[in-house]
């Protein structure tokens, strides 16, 4: 495994749709394991594959559940509505917010090419579209409501800094 890297707003890659993977290639394999392991590093929970670089659809998620990989992945249902704070890895520093679904059903393949049927709710199912969209070009900024804010911590004034000592 190896540690791939995030292209970020402005790459031309990151507006591009994906193709479909059609075979499970042991190089599709290794991009599935770095992207975990990049997206781990970054401390992320989701990353699609145009985010390194590579137009297929291969997203890797973990909210804290455990590691999935959709291969193919297509939102079959969604319901429910949730608005809150979304970043990217993509997109560092910045959040904004945006209404996603509260719940989605995914149908995909997993790494043996065999079909899963993959069910979200609250943060999972915010990643699951989030990254889905990445594999269509799509990035969250274009659903912001709102302006973008900064993630950075504020660094306090001088004068606030020596009223502390």
């Amino acid at each position: 495994m190896a540690l791939r890297q995030i292209r970020t707003l402005g790459d031309e890659v990151l507006t591009k749709k994906c193709r479909e993977v059609k075979e499970m290639t042991p190089r599709l394999r290794t991009l599935a394991a770095d992207m975990l392991e990049t997206m781990y590093h970054a401390e992320g929970v989701g990353l699609a594959a145009p985010q390194v670089g590579v137009l297929r659809r291969i997203v890797v998620i973990d909210v804290g559940e455990g590691p999935v990989t959709l291969v193919n992945p297509v939102v079959v249902e969604k319901d429910g509505e949730q608005t809150g704070s979304e970043g990217c890895l993509s997109v560092p520093g910045k959040a904004g917010q945006v209404t996603r679904p509260e719940h989605v059903i995914v149908k995909a393949l997993d790494l043996d090419m065999k079909e899963i049927t993959v069910e979200g709710r609250d943060l999972f199912a915010r990643a699951l579209c989030h990254e889905i969209d990445h594999l269509d070009g799509v990035m969250y900024i274009s659903k912001v409501e709102g302006e973008l804010y900064s993630t950075q911590p504020q660094e306090e004034d001088e004068e606030d800094e020596d009223e502390d000592v």
